[in-house]
């Protein structure tokens, strides 16, 4: 009964009249925007190439291997286009119901995600982060209709929802405040993006194109010092995966480092959770939109790590999903931490976790080829034991380091300083919306924060 009082429309509870200040103009949350649902694709309208259809997992995660295409065209109703704010009503409550700026290619928006076009008077921006405030509101709608793991927010709910805006400076100023945090947060990604391509490129060249090898077999100026250039070899000569440097080995990937494997605290023991230690599922690895693993959904204890098949895996250590929707995803720990069976981590025995962490980025296509399962892909041990890969003398992997080494400890500050922010933001955006804070005190918590 006390689940049927908070999901019904007309009662008096936060879920549909969340709290703003008492001057804001009060109106139902749909009438603030046009809300335009996706379609619902079918199988046969799908392709090889076109334009992406932009399910929730595209708006979290981006373009994928995942990623259906469709050459079709649709109404420019459903056409998503960098900058357009979406929200996705239906799936995992805590998960996927949310608000989005979409970042990505053009595309044809998939059902259970709506276009929003804020009305005449509301700032877009404003209006993205009125419904970040509302997520509570929205989450608890879902769950109160939740079956099978799924649950929705409908038009019904958004035209019972009461939510409440204030004069347009005042909306921008909101927006604004929040809006320069995150764009602080977008240009790290950016940044860390360009840094991490900047690195895979150079070792691309080096040890999968072999340049410099065909620069000094053809006489040419490798662009390289004498010591860096004397690296490589002036020849190629033949292997089991076609030409390669002279001098170079063919052998497993596990030649360069050593397997680690993860598990699961027994989760009806209330000890072995809460703690202080990150423990990285799938989910972590596959959801952390950049190289770096700083933060985990859920932590143990100390106890939970010692009576369990789990370990601490040094930072550093490169993470791949090895089972699952999103097998072969990777990232690099940011921090010690321990991890479940579903991961793998790959620790350098020859002191180069990044030139690892870059190797194992050019191969985990092959090696998700070579899994194996039942229903999903499955990367086993014998994977990574079984995988042929071309291995440079170790000096080169050593000088290859150095070189990225710097690159790498950029981006790893600056998904931190982007955790930092977004803390922060996340911190001010409820004081804000509800009027706890006013902006003068918001600007002032946020300069403090800066220094």
């Amino acid at each position: 009964m006390a689940d049927e009082a908070l999901a019904s429309p007309g009662a008096k509870s936060w879920l549909y009249h969340p709290v703003f200040p008492e001057h804001w103009e009060r109106r139902a949350l749909y009438s603030l925007a046009r809300w335009v649902n996706g379609l619902a694709f079918r199988d046969i309208q799908f392709g090889p190439t076109g334009r992406p259809v932009i399910k929730i997992a595209e708006i979290k995660g981006g373009i994928s291997g995942q990623t259906k295409f469709t050459e079709q065209v649709f109404g420019d109703a459903v056409h998503v286009r960098a900058g357009d704010l979406l929200f996705s009503w239906s799936g995992q409550p805590e998960t996927s119901i949310d608000a989005f700026w979409w970042r990505g290619v053009d595309g044809w928006l998939n059902q259970h995600s709506f276009r929003v076009t804020p009305a005449e008077g509301i700032d877009p921006t404003f209006f993205f982060y009125l419904l970040r405030y509302l997520k509570p509101s929205f989450v608890g709608i879902a769950r109160n209709k939740q079956t099978t793991g799924l649950g929705h927010v409908t038009k019904r709910d958004l035209e019972n929802i009461e939510a409440a805006y204030p004069c347009l400076p005042e909306q921008r100023a909101i927006a604004h405040m929040l809006g320069t945090l995150d764009d602080k947060i977008e240009l790290n990604r950016r940044m860390n993006e360009t840094l991490e391509a900047m690195a895979r490129a150079l070792f691309k060249s080096w040890f999968v194109d072999f340049d410099p090898v065909h620069a000094k077999a053809e006489g040419r100026d490798q662009g390289l010092p004498k010591l860096r250039a004397d690296l490589f070899p002036d020849s190629f000569e033949n292997s089991e995966l076609g030409e390669i440097p002279k001098g170079w080995r063919v052998g497993p990937i596990l030649e360069t480092a050593c397997l680690l494997s993860g598990g699961t605290p027994k989760t009806d023991r209330d000890e072995y959770w809460s703690g202080s230690i990150p423990w990285a599922s799938a989910k972590d690895v596959s959801q952390c939109g950049d190289s770096f693993l700083i933060e985990t959904e859920r932590k143990i204890t100390a106890r939970g790590l010692d009576e369990s098949a789990t370990q601490l895996i040094p930072a550093l250590c490169s993470v791949v999903v090895a089972r699952g929707a999103t097998t072969g995803r990777m990232a690099v720990l940011g921090d010690a931490m321990a991890m479940n069976q579903t991961c793998y981590a790959l620790a350098t025995t020859i002191g180069t976790p990044f030139a690892l962490y870059c190797h194992l980025r050019e191969e985990i296509p092959k090696l998700v080829h070579a899994a194996h399962g039942s229903v999903f892909d499955t990367i086993t041990t014998s994977t990574f034991a079984t995988s042929k890969v071309v291995i440079p003398p170790n000096r080169a992997f050593v000088e290859f380091e150095r070189r990225v080494d710097p690159m790498f400890r950029r981006v790893m500050a600056g998904t931190k300083a982007s955790r930092t922010l977004a803390a922060l933001r996340d911190a001010l955006l409820p004081k804000l919306i509800s009027g706890e804070l006013c902006i003068k005190d918001a600007t002032r918590i946020t300069v403090e924060a800066s220094a």
